[in-house]
């Protein structure tokens, strides 16, 4: 009987496991999920936002990820995630003043953190200037990030979500070379992580303009999954219709975190649908304990 019973509980324990990966990670692991949803307003037709927007939700429910960053959310779009997912403090900024604007909004789990400073800052020769556009880039793009406090242990971290431009390969060289210096600046030696969509690909001069040298920011992805898998690596699917040839959406991280899991999400639902034209990434990390 007893035997019966401990088999009973390691069966209880292994499935909960399967259907919820998180729920064996340490207390001071942080879930880290980047998401590109296709702007909501979009001429879609069957993958249209308004057929999705669940299933985008559903997605980030089962992740239940820490950090979020999302990319090429408008407005209503962040306004719809922030209601379905009350348990998330919200920062978004347009890249345009206005109602309508594409954001690199950042969700942070309110239970978890609290947040001491926040900022945008433009992708171009001037960074500070609302709206600018610079070198080769075919619209404004940004940066949004958050300094995160974790309230338990008092650990500060800081998070920055970006989208580089899909057309201008200088414009995606000299944003990765800004962001890299921004977050020098802004992290003042915390852990820091960087998501986003760069709309390139690894080995790519953006790609080392951020990674490259002691002080680069480390590939969670790649430091997990050393074998390169193209095709199944691609994270542009076009809804599954019009496949990439990159892993273009990345999770960065700096060198204090131990990186305990990385990967893309595939979740589909149950109609088999893909949520975004993106698979959505992500990395489990661990955080210090600020002892």
């Amino acid at each position: 009987m007893l035997a019966m019973r401990i088999s009973g509980l390691a069966l209880v324990l292994y499935l909960s496991l399967v259907l919820n990966p998180l729920a064996a990670l340490a207390d001071d692991a942080v879930s880290v999920m980047s998401f590109n949803i296709r702007y909501g307003t979009a001429k879609d037709r069957k993958n249209a936002w308004r057929k999705r927007k669940e299933l985008v939700a559903e997605t980030i429910q089962n992740r239940k990820p820490d950090l979020l960053g999302l990319q090429e959310a408008i407005d209503f779009q962040v306004e719809f995630l922030a209601e379905k997912l009350p348990e998330y403090t919200v920062y978004a900024v347009p890249r345009v003043p206005g109602k309508g604007g594409e954001t690199c909004a950042i969700f942070f789990r309110t239970e978890r953190f609290e947040k001491s400073d926040q900022g945008t800052f433009w992708l171009s020769k001037t960074p500070d200037e609302v709206g600018s556009i610079s070198w080769d880039s075919s619209l404004p793009r940004i940066a949004s990030w958050v300094r995160l406090k974790e309230k338990a242990s008092g650990q500060e971290l800081l998070y920055m979500n970006t989208h580089f431009d899909h057309q201008g390969p200088t414009a995606r060289e000299k944003s990765a070379k800004l962001l890299r210096a921004e977050i020098g600046k802004l992290a003042k030696g915390a852990p820091a992580v960087l998501t986003g969509d760069f709309n390139c690909g690894e080995g790519t001069e953006p790609y080392q303009n951020l990674t490259a040298g002691p002080q680069g920011l480390r590939d969670t992805y790649r430091e997990l999954n050393e074998k390169h898998d193209l095709p199944n690596e691609i994270t542009f699917t076009g809804f599954g219709l019009n496949p990439g040839t990159a892993r273009i959406d990345w999770v960065l991280c700096t060198e204090e975190w131990t990186i305990l899991e990385a990967g893309i999400d595939r979740h589909r639902g149950k109609k088999d649908r893909h949520p975004s034209d993106h698979e959505p990434v992500y990395a489990v990390l661990e955080i210090a304990s600020g002892e």
